[in-house]
């Protein structure tokens, strides 16, 4: 384990004689973890005063939130190396560590002296433990105890375990009861056999092995899509295609009092598909309608088949009605493969009627793209009434759990495809934006994102300012209630204790309200 950590320290281009590269930020320091730990590491600083060591507690993004010391000189050694809270101590960082190497493994683990892989850690010998919350099953962060190297005592490891305990006892008192009920709810579903069942709730997913065994990291996006869509008293269900190819139905119920969604997936029978659309034979003139980017073009030359001639309905404004509609009826009149006649809203009423005249007669199949909106019911309503079939393109915010799928299609065209990776946070995001420019809009993003990173994982801080936050749930009055508790908080410069006394709650609600609209 400490050799694949000195080779996972060497890949970060870290060097053993170089100083340690110590990050600071702020702190939460009324998170969760820190309030269950608290007492409990306090208490255990006074059993072990006389031996020269430090506690520290971290968090799981390794960043330090509390030190306690029992013993002036070796504080003052400790601080000397730039450890205090705030400071990030991740493998990336300071390579092979008690904290950041436990949370790279998951696992406890002394390092002693010299298994560090900076130099500058070699006097210390280091014991860290994770701290597992009892609801969520999530890793909260990671309890270390520090102490001189050579003077390890043999009971140190029991006694962090204790303390792991002692904390994750306390996490689990601390939970809020819509956390409670949502895991009794997903307990009870799972019970039974061979049923997969996964629950989704303000910092909790929960899934048993059948959910594990079918779905993949790009799946839990499209997932989390489709809870979101579901209402607060109304169970919903979806069809979905699985990264496997493997397509399911998707059953979500909300929890009652619990601000989860439970999902109940239930494999489909028949063939298995391969995410290639199933061609079908189309019943011209076909009538495509779409919000711009929302794919209709696509759409349409599939329909149409190969070897498809298109005509740009927006070119009449610069070749002119009488060239334009010359060039059209030369296109209906001859044999050949389909026509695909984009953006039939820039038609005038005459060039409407004329088209609606010809189509009848037409010896080849015609297939029109236009936007959404009244025209279609007004001056293009001649061209809708001889349409055979008329197929409406959802925009993509109505189709979150198809964005994951779409975003990896949209990778796989850029030259970084195989070098890098979008990671099951980025992708959620992805999911969670409201794309106004659809398809059309994600592909950009996408092929900005694989210009950013050449290589390894695409994280969420690649992601544009713009996109790294997921919105608020589609509820107007959700909505209002979010941007009100953000526009408290900053006008508190982020003091939420403030805050929760100028929206006149207390400081638990805004706490509570702020995990239900996924406010961080």
């Amino acid at each position: 384990m400490i050799e694949s950590s000195w080779a996972r320290s060497r890949r970060h281009g870290l060097r053993a004689d170089a100083a340690p590269r110590l990050v600071r930020s702020p702190i939460d320091e009324e998170s969760g973890l820190v309030r269950a730990a608290d007492p409990v590491l306090g208490r255990t600083q006074d059993e072990l005063d006389g031996l020269p060591a430090a506690l520290l507690l971290a968090d799981r993004s390794a960043r330090v939130l509390d030190t306690r010391f029992t013993d002036v000189p070796f504080s003052d050694a400790v601080a000397d190396i730039g450890i205090a809270p705030g400071v990030l101590v991740e493998e990336e960082q300071i390579g092979t560590n008690g904290v950041g190497t436990s949370l790279e493994t998951g696992q406890e683990l002394f390092i002693r002296g010299s298994e560090h892989f900076l130099r500058a850690f070699d006097p210390f010998s280091c014991y860290g433990h994770p701290v597992v919350h009892p609801v969520t099953r999530r890793v909260e962060g990671v309890v270390n105890v520090a102490c001189l190297a050579g003077a390890e005592h043999p009971l140190l490891p029991s006694l962090i375990r204790h303390v792991v305990k002692e904390i994750q006892d306390r996490l689990r008192q601390d939970s809020p009861l819509g956390q409670r009920r949502l895991l009794a709810a997903f307990q009870a579903a799972a019970r039974h056999r061979g049923r997969a069942v996964v629950a989704l709730g303000p910092g909790l997913v929960l899934a048993n092995p059948p959910a594990l065994d079918l779905l993949q990291p790009a799946d839990h996006p499209a997932i989390q899509a489709c809870a979101d869509a579901v209402g607060p008293v109304r169970e919903r269900t979806h069809r979905l295609v699985l990264a496997s190819g493997w397509p399911v139905e998707l059953t979500c119920t909300p929890v009652e009092g619990a601000d989860g969604v439970l999902v109940v997936i239930v494999p489909q029978r028949g063939p298995r598909r391969d995410g290639a659309r199933t061609e079908a034979a189309a019943q011209w003139p076909l009538l495509v309608v779409g919000e711009p980017g929302s794919g209709r073009t696509t759409e349409a030359r599939r329909a149409a088949g190969s070897g498809a001639v298109t005509l740009d309905c927006a070119a009449v404004v610069l070749r002119g009605e009488t060239s334009w509609a010359g060039a059209l009826g030369a296109l209906l009149d001859g044999e050949g493969p389909a026509v695909v006649l984009e953006n039939i809203e820039f038609l005038s009423e005459r060039l409407t009627m004329l088209l609606a005249k010809s189509l009848p007669g037409a010896r080849r199949g015609i297939i029109m793209t236009s936007t959404p909106g009244g025209h279609l019911e007004g001056v293009h309503a001649p061209l809708v009434g001889v349409c055979a079939t008329r197929q409406d393109l959802l925009p993509l915010r109505r189709r979150r759990h198809e964005i994951p799928r779409l975003a990896q299609e949209m990778l796989s065209e850029t030259s970084a495809f195989g070098r890098v990776r979008l990671t099951t946070e980025t992708l959620r995001l992805l999911a969670a934006q409201p794309w106004p420019g659809n398809l059309a809009e994600l592909r950009r993003a996408v092929h900005g994102l694989a210009q950013v990173r050449t290589a390894g994982d695409i994280l969420p801080s690649d992601l544009p300012v713009s996109h790294r936050d997921r919105p608020s749930p589609a509820s107007p009055f959700r909505q209002a209630e979010r941007e009100v508790i953000i526009a408290a908080i900053e006008a508190a410069n982020g003091n939420r204790r403030e805050a929760a006394r100028a929206l006149g709650v207390s400081r638990s609600t805004l706490y509570n309200r702020m995990r239900a609209l996924r406010i961080h």
